[in-house]
């Protein structure tokens, strides 16, 4: 099974909090201390020793919730990759989430050809220029105090799991299952992100008939890092909504 930490209130519902490529579960941080009364999972979705995919840590994070969730209700909430491993899982497992906020999640696929994947195997090295990963941290609101983390992790990831996040990233789609998700479906993207993240996120509504989005005015990619109290506040009030 992936790695994981545990937080908060072990007899509440769960919250399964999914971080974005390139960032560990550390980025969930500001949110399993707000959420303290709920039962909060963070797992690791990259791990340095096994191949990566979204449909596999789909299934891994099903595995977690299926192990600790029973009787529970279940919320997941992603961002970027995360988001797209939550699509992904409401796609598996139907019955499976009762709740789940996408963010940020890229559906519309993008072309990975042999260029792509050569210019992003030569970018690699940059990784690990510190002046090239503080332009990248702040690209995605990573603020100081987790930047040496970040770039840490950035350097420890090996690069064939680096190319394959790439990869899975570029050509994820809605998987045709994901309408008959029984799950109450809240999608957002930032006002300040590309097209095809605001044509993702109007894909996901028109093809759930119990998901609606919204658009986070002035925002780029990263509203929970940006904006950690206002993100916390945003999903409290979603939580709060009755079915």
């Amino acid at each position: 099974m992936m790695r994981y930490k545990e937080h908060g209130n072990r007899r509440a519902p769960i919250l399964v909090f999914l971080h974005g490529g390139g960032i560990g579960g550390w980025m969930w941080d500001r949110q399993v201390d707000y959420f303290n009364d709920y039962h909060c999972f963070v797992p690791e979705l990259l791990e340095n020793d096994k191949p990566f995919s979204i449909s596999g840590a789909a299934d891994e994070v099903s595995k977690l919730i299926e192990e600790k969730g029973a009787g529970k209700r279940i919320i997941v909430i992603g961002f970027s990759l995360g988001a797209q491993v939550a699509v992904a899982l409401l796609g598996q497992k139907p019955d499976l989430v009762d709740r789940a906020m996408i963010n940020s999640a890229l559906v519309k696929p993008l072309p990975f050809s042999n260029l792509t994947q050569t210019m992003v195997k030569y970018s690699l090295p940059l990784i690990q220029v510190k002046a090239f990963a503080r332009l990248q941290a702040r690209s995605m609101y990573i603020n100081a105090d987790y930047f040496d983390r970040y770039y840490k992790e950035s350097c420890q990831l090996p690069a064939s799991v680096f190319l394959a996040m790439i990869k899975e990233n570029l050509s994820f789609s809605i998987p045709s299952s994901f309408g008959q998700a029984r799950a109450n479906i809240f999608v957002t993207v930032g006002a300040k992100e590309k097209n095809v993240m605001k044509q993702s996120m109007q894909a996901l509504v028109q093809t759930h008939s119990n998901a609606r989005g919204y658009m986070i005015p002035n925002m780029g990619h990263g509203f929970s890092l940006a904006q950690p109290e206002q993100f916390n506040q945003m999903l409290a009030q979603w939580l709060s909504i009755k079915e």
